[in-house]
């Protein structure tokens, strides 16, 4: 086929890695139209970027030479963005969370999947070599069996960050730490190890800040097999810190570490990565990071549609994450143990 087509639909903090991707994958897709009801973001976008502007969201939808809609606007526009996608007969490639609760997710996905257009899901860390080296020694056994495995997030939010219009707020955001900085190394995790069987968590507003939900989770959690591991994720550790992930096997001890994989065996050997540059995000500029692996996510979701396949990260597998998230803040708010295979509990 000639080349893809897409448009950009909301030109917001978000849109910097997006829009740097589609210049370098250029050869493949093209961008129709970039769009947002914010006529000052669309000036500014234009001195940036060298798209299409449009003041119409229609306008895209009408066009029928658009193949997919990228959309970067706020968690709580998701659902009706895609079904007026989805009813048009575009593809959807949407920046995380799927939507602010978990009901409000199920509902975007069954509507892609009624509608028959393909989802994809901007979760792009799964695009980093050391969780695909991760994943591929997990896959071959090295590890020997699992006992335990870890995460954490400690990043660094100032004040001025939360006072801006409907950050961190229930209605618009959808939750705090977890659903908006976090949930790209969960997805990471699960994506490892799988979804727990059990979890018990705490969540909380520290004096830190000034919000309505949570910058502090801290929980542990038990899976089918036994092995057991803990959570920790905030917006309250200054100056912000590389994300990690820890598994323990019966063979040796895996440890990402931002971009990093050092993986020590109980033989003595040992495999490093080195980080590669491409993390960032910990601290208070949250889009201090490069663009290498939303390029390389776009470019799997370009492929989809090229092969008439499904993305690497579908609607059905970011589901899972958003259960994750679900399932610890019920537990924290029930102050009791919740087992996350149960769709009533999440």
């Amino acid at each position: 086929m000639s080349k893809v087509r897409t448009a950009i639909v909301g030109l917001g903090m978000a849109v910097k890695p997006h829009a740097e991707s589609y210049l370098e994958l250029a050869d493949r897709v093209e961008v129709a139209y970039a769009f947002s009801p914010s006529e000052a973001r669309r000036r500014v976008f234009a001195q940036q970027y060298p798209f299409r502007l449009v003041d119409s969201f229609n306008q895209i939808l009408e066009d029928d030479s658009v193949h997919f809609v990228s959309i970067l606007t706020p968690p709580n526009t998701h659902l009706e963005l895609v079904r007026r996608c989805a009813a048009a007969g575009k593809h959807v490639l949407l920046e995380k969370p799927l939507e602010i609760n978990f009901n409000r997710a199920v509902a975007l996905i069954d509507t892609c999947e009624q509608a028959g257009v393909k989802l994809g899901v901007v979760l792009q860390h799964r695009f980093r070599p050391s969780g695909e080296r991760l994943r591929a020694l997990l896959a071959d056994r090295a590890l020997g069996r699992i006992v335990g495995a870890s995460v954490s997030v400690l990043n660094w939010r100032p004040q001025s960050y939360y006072d801006q219009p409907g950050r961190g707020d229930k209605d618009r955001d959808g939750g705090g730490v977890l659903i908006t900085q976090g949930i790209h190394t969960l997805d990471l995790f699960l994506s490892l190890v799988g979804l727990p069987k059990e979890l018990f968590a705490y969540a909380g507003t520290t004096a830190i800040h000034e919000m309505e939900t949570e910058d502090l989770v801290s929980g542990c959690m038990q899976f089918d097999d036994g092995a057991i591991g803990t959570i920790c994720a905030t917006t309250a550790a200054y100056p912000g810190f590389p994300e990690s992930i820890s598994i323990i096997g019966e063979a040796g001890t895996a440890d990402i570490v931002g971009t990093s994989l050092v993986v020590r065996y109980l033989d003595g050997g040992q495999e490093k990565l080195a980080p590669d540059g491409s993390g960032g995000g910990a601290g208070a500029d949250p889009m201090d990071f490069p663009n290498d692996y939303h390029r390389a996510l776009i470019a799997d979701f370009v492929e989809a549609i090229e092969r008439d396949q499904q993305p690497r990260i579908t609607g059905r597998e970011a589901l899972k994450v958003h259960r994750f998230i679900a399932c610890i803040l019920k537990s924290a708010n029930k102050n009791c143990p919740v087992t996350v295979g149960n769709v009533d509990q999440a």
